[in-house]
């Protein structure tokens, strides 16, 4: 079984030439580590664009040392910088929301799409909407889109790979499965720093404490993200789109050491697993090289090293932000939309000290109750009306925290 899309085909390896790779997000962690993968597998892939986000210089240095031939920055203020990087290189670049977009649709036999939160969903659309195989690592493209991005991608002929760790693992332990045969599909938490702290303990926990994770380097929100555990029930609704599995088949279990990323159980009994190290790059090599494999340097398993394997249920009480995505997946419509906004907001506040950690999830079920009360739970139609859905959610997540901070409240 397949992604619940599958469509065009990549160009098969030993045809003379390279696999060509354009890298949105290529200065985030993601990013980064796909460059790894590429100069790492010398002479299997060529990249032809890259874009980021505000950093200019750093962008300009990637695309020079990856031999892009064109540069998109989303935030023009960075445009000097990223001309003056990349001067006298022959590099083509641009600014601007629409020079992201550009780059998603210009010719490449796959896009990796790992520009971090719903700042995803344009390109990653325009991407598939070009037909192009996707490699995604931008979950809220289908939190926040899903139907529509998938309706897209099947009428267009493009197909998604999943590069997430977890959604990479279950991908791979699949293979030609059909759907019947299938019982359950279970991602991994590592628990993230406060898997043993007291539900005291975590309502006073700092921004720094946080976005220390014993496992992964990552991304400051998405780092947060794993944190409340938010993160694993965005996975949630990912997966729900990615396999077309319904809510009741897709669980979470709590495995602190990271080796284990997904599990798939069948249902004559039989559960299969897929395991390695906590190395971003072991999935973005699958997503470059699919469906053929390649040798790159990461450091190899070795069970008998490890000795054992620690595997634990998720605690709602202490982490209700799962249990709010959990429900957002269960109900539907375009309640996985608000989450996603209302969370991203709650996030931010957090990271700028407004909130405390306990107020990132009360935030979140705030917004998520008053869009309900209002009759806003309706599934957006399109890319266009979800992007609006997402909008008025952190409009009103804005107002929700403005109020309570205004009013001294301890609590949102």
């Amino acid at each position: 079984m397949q992604p619940s899309f599958d469509g065009g085909r990549l160009r098969p390896k030993g045809d003379g030439g390279s696999r060509t790779v354009t890298l949105l997000g290529a200065t985030g962690s993601i990013g980064r580590s796909t460059a790894g993968v590429v100069r790492a597998a010398a002479g299997r892939f060529g990249v032809k664009a890259v874009a980021g986000g505000r950093d200019g210089e750093a962008l300009g240095q990637t695309a020079i040392e990856l031999g892009a031939s064109f540069a998109a920055l989303a935030d023009p203020s960075g445009y000097q910088a990223l001309k003056a990087a990349v001067a006298g290189r022959g590099i083509e670049c641009a600014a601007g929301p629409d020079a992201v977009i550009e780059a998603a649709v210009r010719p490449a036999d796959i896009v990796v799409a790992a520009v971090a939160g719903t700042a995803g969903v344009i390109p990653t659309h325009a991407a598939l909407a070009a037909g192009r195989t996707v490699a995604l690592a931008n979950k809220e493209t289908l939190v926040c889109a899903g139907a529509p991005v998938m309706r897209t991608a099947r009428a267009a002929g493009a197909r998604l790979l999943p590069l997430d760790s977890e959604h990479n693992a279950i991908f791979q332990t699949l293979g030609a499965t059909p759907s019947a045969a299938l019982e359950r599909m279970t991602i991994t938490a590592s628990g993230g720093p406060f898997r043993t702290w007291s539900t005291a303990a975590i309502s006073a926990a700092t921004p720094e404490q946080a976005l220390a994770h014993p496992n992964w380097s990552m991304g400051a929100k998405v780092t947060i993200d794993s944190a409340t555990l938010m993160n694993k029930g965005l996975e949630l609704i990912e997966a729900h789109h990615l396999f077309a599995m319904p809510p009741a088949k897709l669980a979470v279990l709590v495995h602190p050491q990271s080796i284990v990323h997904g599990l798939v159980s069948f249902a004559d009994g039989s559960v299969i697993a897929c395991l390695a190290h906590p190395d971003m790059r072991v999935h973005i090599a699958h997503c470059l090289a699919w469906p053929e494999r390649i040798d790159i340097p990461t450091r190899r398993l070795d069970l008998a090293e490890i000795g054992a394997l620690l595997f634990e249920a998720p605690d709602f009480e202490r982490f209700p932000a799962l249990g709010l995505a959990m429900a957002a997946l269960r109900d539907g419509g375009g309640l996985p939309t608000i989450l996603n906004a209302a969370n991203e907001i709650a996030v931010e506040a957090f990271l700028a000290r407004r909130i405390g950690f306990d107020e990132i999830a009360r935030l979140v079920s705030n917004v998520c109750e008053a869009a309900q009360a209002n009759g806003e739970g309706r599934e957006p139609a399109t890319v266009a009306e979800a992007l609006a859905v997402d909008h008025i959610a952190r409009d009103r997540a804005r107002a929700i925290l403005a109020d309570g901070i205004r009013s001294g409240m301890v609590t949102i």
